[in-house]
């Protein structure tokens, strides 16, 4: 985006294993569909610029050691310190915060988190989709089945909950369909299932076009995929934490504890109310027609062009989109859901 705005850009991969510069730049051209004309091997070679950006928490104290005067930015895409175990890992992420660059987030909590952890400001911008691939292709559909976005190699993902919360719906509804996709890494699943794998975009539209229910979970930032399934007016099932409510409208997700059984919940109460469903399907499609992705950018776009004309950063003061309190597994009331002892 900022290239087509009439921006030199120049892009460091790291770990680039010896590859030359045309190699680097035909494989974002094979895999993102992207033309740069100066991409460059590794970290150590960057020469002055206006403006660099940070783009994971180990690359922040490369750009804040840089030996030229320049605007140091930091892309924070997740609270990445989460990503490890408590110890030196999550210390060092987190320390990333505190060297000084400015952040530009993607949705509204990240600023939020690191104002309260902090003290600094951050600039963010939505969450949006591709309405182009991400739309509904014909009247919702209420009917007993469930998409997982199943990654079980990305820890934030929370795979094993969504399987423990999947396996009580299953349970409690035999005819729902499950369908996984995502990822290659199989897990032990103990009921019956499609796993689609790796999907490209338009099956994923396809996908969230014939389930009744989009069940999504991610633990360090919302994920895109909520919002994509939302366009296609799925209905989105999501924990309910700090991270997911200060970007998920209430009107077309359902926002859990996060507890298998209140995850079950969540889902069995859209599967068992078809006028809820529709509801929900035709909010979250209203929400999302003033997403496209070229309001992202603009937003994106915008702090940018703020900041190399030396204006003082619009700093983010998001307020909670969610106020619903989560749907919660009450064992009083609620123990129907626990699945049956085998006979």
């Amino acid at each position: 985006f900022l290239q087509r705005q009439g921006h030199a850009c120049t892009i460091h991969l790291e770990n680039p294993l010896g590859q030359s510069a045309a190699a680097l730049r035909s494989a974002i051209r094979r895999i993102f569909g992207f033309e740069f004309a100066d991409v460059r091997a590794g970290w150590a070679n960057v020469e002055p610029a206006d403006m660099v950006f940070a783009t994971v928490w180990y690359s922040a104290q490369v750009v804040r050691d840089l030996p030229f005067d320049c605007m140091g930015c930091y892309f924070v895409q997740d609270y990445e310190a989460q990503f490890n175990a408590m110890g030196s890992g999550y210390i060092m992420a987190e320390n990333s915060y505190r060297y000084g660059l400015v952040p530009i987030t993607i949705g509204r909590w990240l600023p939020v988190k690191l104002a309260e952890s902090f003290a600094i400001d951050a600039a963010c911008f939505d969450f949006c989709a591709d309405l182009d691939v991400y739309r509904r292709i014909g009247p919702y559909a209420h009917n007993p089945s469930v998409c997982f976005i199943h990654q079980p190699e990305k820890p934030r993902r929370c795979a094993e909950l969504g399987i423990e919360a999947l396996g009580i719906v299953k349970n409690r509804m035999p005819e729902v369909k499950v369908v996984l996709y995502g990822s290659k890494t199989r897990s032990r699943i103990w009921f019956e299932h499609e796993n689609l794998e790796l999907i490209d975009l338009a099956a994923c539209n396809a996908l969230y076009n014939r389930c009744g229910v989009g069940l999504c979970i991610s633990s360090t930032n919302p994920s895109r995929i909520p919002f994509e399934m939302m366009a296609a007016g799925l209905p989105v099932v999501e924990i309910h934490a700090p991270n997911t409510v200060y970007d998920l409208p209430q009107a077309s997700t359902a926002l859990c504890e996060p507890t298998p059984e209140s995850l079950a919940k969540g889902m069995l109460q859209i599967l068992g109310d078809a006028g809820r469903a529709q509801s929900m399907s035709r909010a979250g499609e209203q929400f999302m027609r003033d997403r496209p992705l070229s309001h992202g950018l603009e937003q994106f776009g915008r702090v940018v062009a703020g900041l190399l004309e030396g204006r003082r950063l619009d700093s983010a003061r998001p307020e909670r989109m969610y106020r619903e309190p989560p749907i919660r597994f009450d064992p009083k009331i609620d123990l129907d859901l626990l699945p049956r002892s085998p006979t």
